[in-house]
């Protein structure tokens, strides 16, 4: 059950009883997730900004004939739990089965990382240091004596390279010594007398209400600290008697006074073990760095460069796309040729059609239309990733979602969100306020994913670009670029409106930390990049559209009065489609096009042309004919693009908003939200349109 936003306790399972739980703790961006996925075999998702972990994580390791359960912690800054990362990190510790802790430092961060090392030894004696990203601290200049720094915490400290497998082993000798010696003694923060008077006092109030708590010492620090999510999960296990006698204990105490010289106790340690332990040649290792953010987050230049830089990648993924979906166009065609050669003569008229007709050409217009962009678009975004840019794009915008009470992570995840909503909706898991992740879920529909490109980028090359060649692509990309600024625009005003009515409230603080720039590692971008988010979407996608094609196979031919159902369908929905500028063939494309916005132009075409299955989108003069005989103009042209660029979520998206806030109602306004924005958009343009006499 979750406590105030935190994730539950993770329950660990053993494969066998002489299985050891070791917690994987540490900063965010320190390598913590690719340790664990090294000596696990895993993939949990790793990346070069923070917050990647956002819940507990569990895999299995055996080392010398040993199991050992890995369990993958948020990453987090301290166990003083201002976050939900923090507090699932702390109660996992406090609460879960963790038999040994293994910290992970980032070894040209090391002063940084050393506090939260220093908090979990005073809980978990039994805690290896793991100084991890050595061959990046080399690059820098830095250099980390290992020697010394377990002298000096009187933890055994391991320095390793997990991308590169190194140190990896030695890592697990060191963890199974920890766990088969006698407990280390780590060399603690000296707090003031007053915080020592104070612990002293609660000590025996401890050993008679919690006295199976491992570390007492460290209870009596958070007692004394006061954080209200922590109490709550003390009186579940320990009683309210504990807390009404510790209050007693420090009545007239000045608490924030205390508090303040607990943190600063562990802060001025880590600087002590730092200057004794880390070497740094040359000059300021972070100076290149300093000079790059003075472009990419200086006040002036910030928002260009991220403009041209989204440009950019729009216009490789839109100009890349077009032979690969061309190729598999082509293919997809000549397989549905051998296949109707191998089904017609063996089925059923009506059943042949509806399996090729149907379910296989809508199947195959929509891999051949998202797989391209996406394998171009996700690698590219992953690049960024690892890079360390996309932290600078949270941070340029972060002062515009503080403005509208939201958080400046779901900048992150509303870029996500280019390449799929559903992922950009799972991303939303970063942000640890539920107010704020929910704004960010509920809003992230309004930046169009890959799947409503085809639609924008056709409508845009047949009405408002004239040419082609690589002048033709670049108007096409910057004026693509121009309706993606706009869903942004949209998504901050949503959120404000979000954050005035049903989700009122403040906007919280969060920690936000620039990573250095990392060269990125290629061969292992385009793996995740394809596993991890191509083919998962296009094999959700992929789920919905078979069924979809079979019913818009049904009612394109299923005739009632000599007239299709989808024809009557669309007469049905034409006075109200009139109103915003669309007609009732376009509003019902949509509609059917729930499963998966890229059968929206073919079932369009479907119907104009009455084919009966679903029709290829062919050359642009030909669709240019299509649309011009069915009384399209620039107007209309404008009102579709708008309405593609704000409309309901696809289903896949729709079930994975229902899945992240577990409700019917949330997801109703997740729906309904962008949908509203549209038809407000296209009633405006269509009444512009007629004051000017436009048709």
């Amino acid at each position: 059950m979750e406590r105030n936003g935190a994730p539950p306790v993770l329950t660990v399972e053993r494969r066998d009883a002489g299985d050891r739980v070791v917690a994987l703790a540490g900063n965010p961006n320190v390598g913590k997730s690719t340790v664990f996925n090294a000596l696990t075999g895993l993939r949990q998702h790793t990346g070069n900004w923070a917050g990647k972990t956002v819940q507990n994580a569990a895999g299995y390791a055996r080392h010398n004939g040993r199991g050992y359960v890995l369990v993958d912690l948020p990453g987090c800054y301290s166990l003083l739990a201002r976050s939900a990362e923090e507090a699932a990190a702390r109660d996992f510790l406090c609460f879960g089965e963790a038999e040994a802790a293994v910290v992970v430092c980032d070894a040209a961060c090391l002063e940084r990382n050393l506090i939260l090392a220093l908090q979990t030894a005073e809980l978990v004696p039994r805690t290896v240091l793991c100084v991890n990203l050595l061959d990046e601290a080399k690059r820098r200049g830095i250099a980390v004596d290992l020697a010394a720094l377990s002298g000096e915490t009187g933890l055994t400290a391991v320095g390793t390279s997990a991308r590169k497998k190194r140190g990896l082993s030695e890592l697990m000798e060191a963890v199974g010594r920890v766990l088969d010696g006698p407990a280390p003694m780590p060399v603690l923060p000296e707090y003031p007398k007053e915080v020592e008077e104070s612990v002293a006092r609660l000590l025996p109030l401890i050993g008679r209400h919690a006295p199976e708590f491992p570390a007492p010492r460290w209870l009596a620090l958070r007692l004394i600290d006061g954080d209200a999510a922590f109490r709550e999960a003390l009186a579940e296990r320990f009683g309210e008697a504990l807390l009404t006698e510790a209050e007693s204990v420090l009545f007239g105490q000045n608490r924030a006074s205390l508090s303040d010289g607990i943190v600063a106790a562990a802060v001025r340690r880590a600087e002590e073990i730092a200057g004794r332990c880390v070497q740094t040649k040359g000059a300021d290792p972070a100076q290149r760095d300093r000079r790059i953010d003075r472009v990419l987050t200086g006040r002036f230049t910030a928002f260009p460069f991220m403009l041209l830089l989204l440009l950019a990648v729009f216009w490789l993924t839109l100009v890349g796309a077009n032979y690969p979906s061309a190729w598999l166009s082509a293919g997809f065609a000549a397989l549905g040729e051998q296949l109707s050669a191998w089904l017609r003569p063996a089925l059923p008229g009506w059943a042949a059609s509806l399996l090729l007709d149907g379910a296989y050409k809508t199947l195959s217009s929509v891999v051949a239309v998202m797989l391209p962009p996406m394998a171009i678009f996700f690698p590219l975004f992953t690049l960024l990733e690892d890079l360390g840019y996309l932290p600078r794009v949270a941070f340029n915008l972060d002062r515009c979602f503080r403005r509208c009470a939201a958080c400046g992570k779901q900048a992150l995840t509303m870029m996500m969100g280019f390449g799929c909503n559903a992922a950009g909706v799972v991303g939303c898991r970063i942000i640890d306020s539920p107010r704020e992740r929910l704004i960010a879920i509920l809003t992230n529909n309004f930046v169009p994913c890959n799947g409503r490109f085809p639609t924008l980028v056709t409508l845009i090359s047949l009405f408002f670009v004239a040419g082609g060649g690589f002048g033709g692509s670049l108007a096409s990309a910057a004026i693509l670029t121009l309706f993606i600024a706009l869903g942004a625009a949209l998504t901050l005003l949503a959120s404000k409106l979000l954050s005035v009515t049903l989700l009122k409230g403040v906007p919280s603080s969060f920690t936000l930390e620039l990573p250095p720039y990392r060269r990125p590692e290629i061969v292992k971008v385009l793996v995740r990049a394809m596993l991890d988010r191509t083919v998962f979407v296009l094999g959700r996608a992929a789920s919905f559209a078979l069924p979809a094609g079979m019913a818009i196979w049904c009612l394109a031919n299923f005739r009632v009065g000599g007239v299709s159902v989808l024809q009557r369908c669309a007469d049905f929905f034409d006075p109200f489609a009139r109103l915003m500028g669309l007609d009732g063939m376009i509003l019902l494309a949509f509609i059917l096009g729930l499963p998966a916005n890229e059968i929206v132009l073919p079932v369009m075409l479907m119907g104009y042309l009455a084919t009966g299955s679903l029709a290829e989108l062919g050359d642009l003069a030909g669709l240019s004919a299509v649309l011009s005989a069915n009384g399209w103009t620039a107007v209309t042209a404008l009102c579709t693009a708008l309405f593609s660029l704000c409309h309901w979520p696809c289903s896949t998206t729709l079930m994975t908003v229902k899945k992240e806030t577990g409700s019917f109602g949330w997801t109703a306004v997740a729906a309904l939200l962008p949908t509203l924005a549209g038809v407000l958009l296209c009633m405006g343009v269509r009444g512009v349109s007629t004051l000017l006499g436009l048709p």
